[in-house]
């Protein structure tokens, strides 16, 4: 059984240009989708941004909508007084601040239109335009994070006090509007099993019709001709939207309490943060160390990694899976990470990248790869085999829909 008309897809904000996991797996999947199944999509654009010049031309969606949205720049004066003001609410600031009572209105319309078969809420972000409705058109969420895992997280890593105060207030909140939200679904879709059993277990949900891999282009993301890792000065990169919380908190950790022992032994060393919008204390890692470079936001990170020896990923919190893990591996580079920061994904420790929590022991990885030659293409060549095998974005729209599919078959089975 295919999946019944056209679908709706409902996010908050465009894809272009594709500088988050976020955008590039839904960005990816939808073009993939959108050959098979003409997509709508209906996005939430913050009024003072304006579209990027890619977002009419690519074809993701057969047609687009945009409903704009008056939005505080972060770490503006209005930014902050909205964080005070939503102290009162019992809704954690990352969902309301994504909300449009215009949206709504415009989703009621669509879903009563009857040109859809399915509506997909795509992340948690537009899921409170969902509530309070029996919907005509049959919906699904579909959760690139375990919300709430993340906030707990971010509370339990952080420094200061007051910080891990409110990070947890925000955690308890999302624990309970994540899952008040999720039940209104008539399917959860997540990104990992790792995910799909947080959800099941913590959250109770019956609903939940399993996991989509992630995927990767590995003829964009593949080893360059003239990739060269500086055997002198070698180079450690970190990849990410660095006005993300969980990097922020990564990069920083690994600037402070990994990169000096790995210094020890390879005084040379330097560390290269390469993503959007670095947050204040990132681009401070670059003003107070010579060996730290913040490039901030790049069109294509390809050439920032030409003479990179290792992609670190330092995470102590987040979710979801590690899309910039696979286009390091599919790059032939080698990856170094947390339990946390390779979460979601099946590789091997020892064969396909090298996994350690431990600060002296994280150090001691990057080390290795630096002195030993030989095991390091060994590495790289194991990763990128194994990327090219398994993970494609036509691969992973397949399976999406496949879900889809499963649950109306099951819902028709007498």
């Amino acid at each position: 059984m295919s999946v019944p008309g056209n679908i709706l897809w409902v996010k908050s904000g465009p894809l272009h240009p594709p500088d988050t996991g976020g955008k590039i797996r839904t960005l990816n999947m939808l073009r993939e989708i959108n050959r098979l199944r003409p997509v709508t999509y209906l996005g939430v654009k913050p009024s003072h941004e304006s579209l990027h010049p890619a977002e009419g031309s690519d074809p993701y969606a057969a047609e687009k909508f945009w409903i704009e949205k008056p939005d505080a720049p972060r770490r503006s004066a209005r930014f902050f007084f909205e964080i005070a003001k939503n102290l009162a609410s019992s809704r954690p600031f990352a969902l309301t601040k994504h909300y449009s009572e215009a949206c709504r209105r415009r989703l009621i319309e669509l879903d009563a239109s009857g040109r859809f078969g399915v509506i997909v809420c795509d992340f948690l972000s537009p899921a409170l335009h969902f509530t309070s409705r029996s919907w005509q058109t049959p919906v699904f969420l579909f959760q690139h994070n375990m919300e709430s895992q993340i906030w707990a997280r971010l509370g339990e890593n952080h420094g200061s006090a007051l910080a891990r105060l409110y990070f947890a207030s925000q955690a308890r909140r999302m624990f309970a509007w994540e899952r008040k939200l999720s039940r209104l679904f008539r399917g959860v879709i997540t990104v990992s099993p790792e995910d799909s059993q947080f959800a099941r277990e913590r959250y109770g949900l019956t609903n939940v019709l399993g996991d989509v891999p992630p995927g990767v282009d590995t003829e964009f993301f593949s080893p360059l001709p003239d990739q060269r890792p500086d055997g002198e000065r070698p180079v450690l990169a970190f990849l990410g939207s660095m006005d993300w919380l969980p990097n922020v908190e990564g990069v920083c950790w690994f600037a402070r309490e990994v990169l000096p022992l790995i210094r020890r032994r390879v005084p040379a060393v330097r560390l290269r943060i390469v993503g959007r919008r670095p947050a204040p204390e990132v681009v401070r890692l670059g003003k107070d160390d010579a060996g730290i470079e913040v490039t901030g936001t790049v069109d294509d990170v390809r050439p920032r990694l030409r003479d990179c020896l290792a992609v670190v990923v330092p995470l102590l919190s987040g979710g979801g899976t590690r899309i910039k893990i696979l286009e390091a591996m599919a790059l032939g580079l080698p990856v170094v990470s947390t339990v946390v920061g390779a979460e979601g994904l099946p590789f091997e420790n020892g064969r396909h990248l090298l996994l350690e929590d431990d600060p002296p022991q994280l150090a001691d990885a990057c080390i290795r790869l630096c002195e030993d030659g030989g095991f390091r293409v060994q590495l790289m060549a194991d990763a990128r085999n194994e990327v090219v095998r398994r993970y494609s974005w036509a691969g992973a729209a397949s399976r999406f829909l496949s879900l889809i599919e499963a649950s109306f078959a099951a819902s028709s089975m007498p």
